[in-house]
């Protein structure tokens, strides 16, 4: 354990307070800490149990013609993605709002049929609360995306 004296310090001082250690020294002290952890500043432990419907905007699962099919590791066997019954999906959202939706809605049946979620990508920023909307305008009329 390689810890300064400042970090014994405060550490010292939210046990003395009853406080929870930052999680940067539940690393430091506890083998059975996660490896890796997303900490920002204002992070909270706040749980959503909320389920939302999925939309689809588009899809995009057509095969390719036999002439331009590809053969070894990234061959097409039988036609299109939608033949094993499950399709990658790109979601636009609220990470914590979709990710519940996943978790708790009705996806989850098609989700755990098919072999369970390989990868789930999460582009930042985390929880910042932010409204990153914008306006495009398209000739003489202006939607906001």
């Amino acid at each position: 354990m390689n810890l300064t004296d400042r970090d014994k310090h405060i550490i010292k001082d939210h046990i003395d307070r009853g406080e929870p250690l930052p999680p940067k020294y539940k690393v430091m002290l506890f083998a059975d800490a996660p490896e890796v952890e997303l900490i920002w500043q204002g992070k909270t432990s706040e749980v959503t149990s909320v389920v939302l419907p999925f939309q689809s905007i588009e899809q995009i699962d057509e095969p390719r013609s036999e002439a331009h099919q590809q053969f070894g590791l990234f061959a097409l066997n039988g036609g299109g993605r939608q033949s094993g019954g499950w399709t990658n999906k790109l979601i636009w959202g609220d990470n914590k709002l979709v990710l519940s939706s996943l978790k708790n809605g009705p996806m989850r049946r098609e989700i755990e049929a098919a072999g369970g979620l390989k990868l789930i990508y999460i582009d930042p920023p985390f929880d910042v609360g932010a409204d990153f909307s914008f306006d495009v305008d398209i000739g003489d009329q202006s939607l906001t995306k």
